[in-house]
């Protein structure tokens, strides 16, 4: 709870929570039905109940980073699955092997906007990643590498996922929903950086773009990292071609190959 937040004349409900705990055992308090409302599981994860949990989801991780002093960010996209260099030979494709080398440019990156970060308390531009593995590890490490904070947006995959081990702690959330989970990618994001990825990394790229390009979010510095990787995935100039999308759409955003190029990028922006 946050510590200056006005206490109300009325009973606390973590009082009435803790109080559960300790009632006589009877019929009647074994019932589902006498459970607070708040602290019953089922009932919060019945099908009427989804717009209660999506607001939950909303305003969980906003308070807190507001509790944690975060203003801003710098948003990381990129692939689970591309090893840091060292583990290259673990990758299951060539592929994956050569785009090892994002990883460390994920991390330098991350670095870098971190130091700058610190110069002024901290609480601007600190690095946000989906939390995970490869290229969000990367992201998490860098600020780690920096002596800085960054957050982690995890969500819960059919498969066993944990948070990468450079996340602060304090700022490492877990989702549901993926739509809430990309909006608060982007509530606070002063730039967005795009690295090789699969379908994760695609589906908040084009949401992250297509917010822009309908003038749904203001600009941001959008760089994608490794021009020929991305060039050969997707044909942007067809797009533009077919008028699918306008001409003007392809400067939206940036190719960079390095993280020192990225960081001028942002810090010339709009000047």
């Amino acid at each position: 709870m946050n510590k200056n937040h006005r206490r109300h004349p009325f009973r606390h409900a973590r009082d009435d929570a803790k109080v559960m705990k300790e009632i006589p055992d009877t019929p009647q308090t074994r019932s589902p039905a006498y459970r607070l409302a708040f602290t019953d599981t089922d009932f919060l994860c019945r099908e009427e109940l989804r717009p209660v949990r999506l607001q939950l989801e909303l305003l969980k991780p906003d308070m807190l980073m507001t509790e944690e002093g975060i203003v801003s960010t710098v948003v990381l996209f990129g692939g689970a699955r591309i090893p840091e260099p060292a583990k290259k030979h673990e990758a299951r494709t060539e592929t994956l092997a050569g785009l090892s080398k994002y990883y460390d440019e994920a991390r330098a990156f991350s670095r870098l906007i971190t130091l700058k970060s610190l110069e002024s308390g901290g609480r601007e531009n600190v690095i946000m990643s989906g939390g995970g593995p490869g290229v969000m590890e990367a992201a998490n490490r860098g600020a780690a590498d920096a002596g800085g904070r960054s957050i982690g947006l995890n969500i819960v995959l059919p498969h066993e996922q944990a948070p990468n081990e450079y996340v602060t702690p304090e700022l490492c959330f877990n989702f549901h929903y993926f739509a809430i989970r990309k909006m608060h990618f982007l509530m606070r994001a002063k730039a967005i950086v795009v690295f090789p990825g699969g379908f994760g990394t695609m589906d908040e790229l084009f949401e992250s773009l297509t917010l822009i390009q309908t003038q749904r979010m203001e600009p941001v510095p959008f760089l994608l990292f490794g021009e020929q990787f991305w060039r050969r995935i997707i044909n942007w100039e067809a797009l533009a071609e077919a008028g699918t999308i306008s001409a003007e759409d392809l400067e939206l955003f940036h190719f960079v190959e390095t993280a020192e190029e990225a960081v001028k990028i942002i810090e010339t922006w709009g000047k």
